[in-house]
């Protein structure tokens, strides 16, 4: 599978990296689904410290074990489970985040974590102790780089400003096309790269289409939108492909994607979605095609 490098870092990931919140704590059908990615040359692995508690980073990490060296291991931060684990708390203090660390290296069985994100930030953090800390974990040799996992626009753009981040996490796909004119040429421009989700739109870019839609729509879609606009998209974009490789493909035709993590909840999906990353890209075309029948979209909150 082809590599992309991630910013201006040493690291070059995968076009497809799997999301790994959706593997579940069946620690077998979980390994099964990680060994999967491996034969299938994906690289890039992502994880959070908030999954089922912790247990997720436990499983990914013992599963990598054997060829820690060979893959790319991130992991976030920044969200705090409360006592009772009912909820969490928003945390991006220096103490947390250094204290979380240890943790996190402690589960993942590592001496080192590839890419450390923040789980998230608003303008309202004290963002420069947030940068210091990373800036110190980086030093001290516990993480090789470090990102955001962010959706807000005028939080990104402190980070880009004041810090030496390497990527961002983001929603996008043909029917969240919020991050294309706010977002994706800024972190282009300044060398950054997204590492992007939700690529299927809760499976409604699958081949099950209107399947998986809700009465309520979808962002800026109607549900009557949404009725009108996939079988066109499926029409015009996708020809003989599956719903699938297009959905994929158009997030790897943006060039500030250095990969699409997609979440997979058995080997088959795993395999689906590794032939879709490897299919022909999109013509320029094709994606103006795309672009015409959908939303551009902007981020009115998260802000």
């Amino acid at each position: 599978m082809k590599k992309r490098q991630l910013g201006q870092s040493d690291l070059y990931v995968t076009e497809l990296g799997l999301g790994c919140m959706s593997i579940g704590t069946e620690e077998k059908t979980a390994r099964k689904i990680i060994e999967a990615a491996l034969e299938e040359g994906i690289n890039y692995f992502d994880t959070a410290d908030l999954y089922d508690f912790g247990e997720n980073e436990r499983i990914v990490g013992q599963a990598l074990k054997p060829v820690r060296e060979q893959v790319i291991l991130a992991t976030k931060v920044g969200n705090r489970w409360k006592p009772d684990k009912t909820g969490w708390t928003w945390d991006p203090s220096k103490a947390y985040i250094k204290e979380e660390v240890k943790c996190s290296l402690k589960r993942l069985g590592t001496d080192y974590i590839d890419l450390y994100q923040l789980h998230g930030g608003t303008t309202e953090d004290n963002i420069d102790e947030t940068i210091e800390a990373f800036e110190e974990l980086k030093a001290g040799g516990y993480i090789r780089y470090y990102g955001i996992s962010s959706i807000r626009p005028n939080v990104i753009r402190e980070y880009i400003k004041k810090s030496n981040l390497v990527s961002v996490m983001m929603q996008y796909s043909m029917l969240d096309r919020r991050p294309e004119e706010e977002i994706l040429s800024l972190l282009h421009e300044h060398d950054i790269s997204a590492v992007t989700r939700g690529p299927l739109a809760k499976g409604l870019l699958s081949d099950k289409l209107l399947g998986k839609a809700s009465e309520k729509g979808y962002l800026d879609y109607s549900y009557q939108d949404l009725v009108e606009i996939l079988p066109l998209l499926k029409e015009k974009a996708a020809h003989s492909r599956s719903f699938t490789e297009v959905s994929l493909q158009y997030n790897l035709a943006n060039p500030a994607v250095a990969s699409v993590v997609a979440g997979a909840s058995s080997p088959e999906q795993i395999r689906s979605n590794v032939a879709a990353v490897k299919s022909n890209p999109l013509t320029q075309e094709e994606v103006s095609i795309i672009k015409e029948l959908t939303k551009p979209g902007i981020y009115r909150e998260h802000r």
